[in-house]
């Protein structure tokens, strides 16, 4: 299969849909598969048409069993050195999803593991099937989960973030609604309405506010509040047609019709 069949993508009323589709690997991403997601994000970073992104897996079987390790071992024997995070000519996929500056929203079809809990967690949202248990079992692989072990401290408490990489062992997605890593866990038959629903309540929103939200949270996020205050970051809201046409919009209770500007 070309990257292009194993990275499915479409846009849909300002919304890019990308979907992993290799259901016969558990959807595991291999080195041509993390090369197309970076390039799909960061495509729709700069596409003013696409207002979010939503991330999936095709099937139920798993949102994305993490790397291939097949292909990892015929690296090893073949004497190849197998993709170090953060060297190499091309982006660190997990970080070119974190520096999109759209919201982005993993719909989780399924369990979620290793690299495939990355890229979850490289995602602002994350709605999840009731069977899409989550878990960085790199320690049972000899890995090294670089991406979580800096992020999973960062989003739940430090002693639940170090149990799930020092065991291995998945929160099931009850846990991980409680702990804040899911914002919402619903029945897989409903995965996709729901996905849709929440989509569409933030795309209803204006696409510039939005943008600055995202690149806001994210280049702020270990920033001195009053140094985050002073960031210069994104497109202008207060300056914008958009702001005109909202309170309007809000005066004359109505729907706005958001332009982008």
């Amino acid at each position: 299969m070309s990257p292009d069949d194993e990275v499915l993508f479409r846009v849909e009323e300002h919304v890019a849909y990308v979907t992993i589709n290799r259901p016969e690997r558990r959807n595991a991403m291999s080195t041509a598969v993390a090369a197309e997601l970076v390039r799909r994000f960061s495509d729709a970073s700069i596409d003013d048409g696409i207002w979010a992104v939503v991330l999936t897996g095709t099937g139920d079987k798993a949102f994305c069993a993490g790397a291939d390790l097949k292909e990892f071992d015929e690296f090893a024997r073949q004497g190849r050195q197998i993709p170090v995070p953060m060297t190499g000519t091309q982006r660190n996929v997990y970080e070119a999803i974190t520096e999109t500056y759209k919201p982005t929203i993993a719909s989780i079809n399924g369990p979620v593991l290793a690299g495939g809990c990355e890229l979850a967690l490289a995602c602002d949202l994350r709605i999840a099937a009731d069977h899409a248990v989550i878990g960085m079992p790199e320690a049972k692989r000899g890995m090294g989960a670089n991406f979580a072990t800096v992020l999973l401290p960062r989003l739940i408490p430090r002693a639940i973030a170090l149990e799930m990489l020092y065991t291995g062992e998945p929160l099931t997605a009850d846990e991980a609604l409680r702990w804040g890593l899911y914002n919402r866990v619903v029945p897989s038959a409903d995965l996709r309405d729901a996905t849709e629903k929440l989509t569409r309540s933030v795309v209803a929103n204006a696409p510039l506010t939005l943008r600055r939200y995202k690149e806001m949270t994210t280049k702020g996020w270990e920033l001195p509040v009053h140094s985050a205050l002073r960031l210069n970051v994104g497109p202008n809201p207060y300056l914008s047609e958009d702001r005109e046409e909202g309170i309007r919009a809000f005066l004359e209770k109505r729907p706005p019709r958001w332009k982008g500007r």
